[in-house]
């Protein structure tokens, strides 16, 4: 699922921001990240089972710095996304 949201945010498709993937952010590597929104996007499927207490240190951790972060299940990626092209 992170291939088919990094689809739709790579080369600025997303209202003209910068997205990198897999971006270092000090002891963290965030999934996507903006740098001029100063947003990280989690894609959260079956490995996030069980980690909310560390979701929630490493949120608590980006917001410290200024950093939104928004999750996003891969159950929504795949139904929002669905039938779209993964250009």
């Amino acid at each position: 699922m992170e291939q088919r949201l990094w689809n739709h945010l790579r080369d600025r498709r997303c209202g003209g921001y910068k997205f990198r993937r897999q971006t270092v952010l000090d002891r963290y590597i965030a999934d996507f990240h903006c740098a001029e929104a100063k947003l990280v996007v989690e894609a959260d499927g079956r490995s996030h089972d069980g980690t909310q207490e560390r979701d929630a240190a490493r949120d608590e951790w980006l917001a410290l710095r200024g950093y939104h972060t928004l999750r996003v299940l891969n159950t929504d990626v795949r139904g929002s996304l669905e039938g779209e092209s993964a250009s």
